[in-house]
């Protein structure tokens, strides 16, 4: 699967992504991007999966039709099994949000 890494997802999670392709968007120069845009210029370019911080994203962008699936990230580091399971989970047009209990 190719993932495309927002601005706000730590690089350090891509290790727990073996099997993956991983890139960040700063690498594509689309760091400063509106979502909307970054969406469509990510999937003209083929990535499947877009992980972010933005939790907002879901309401500021129509996800119908969609070819990238969206996995929203919340305080992954401490669960990065989490995440890793909704990307390999993720499915064109989807969205997820990894859950983070507060105990």
């Amino acid at each position: 699967m190719r993932i495309l890494f927002d601005h706000g997802t730590p690089s350090g999670i891509a290790r727990s992504l073996a099997g993956h392709e991983v890139t960040e968007a700063i690498e594509r120069g689309w760091e400063r991007i509106s979502n909307g845009e970054l969406l469509t210029k990510a999937e003209a370019a083929g990535f499947d999966l877009l992980l972010t911080t933005d939790k907002k994203i879901r309401y500021q962008q129509n996800l119908k039709g969609r070819q990238i699936a969206i996995v929203v990230l919340g305080m992954a580091r401490q669960h990065v099994n989490r995440t890793a399971a909704a990307v390999n989970d993720a499915t064109p047009g989807s969205y997820a949000e990894v859950q983070i209990p507060f105990n």
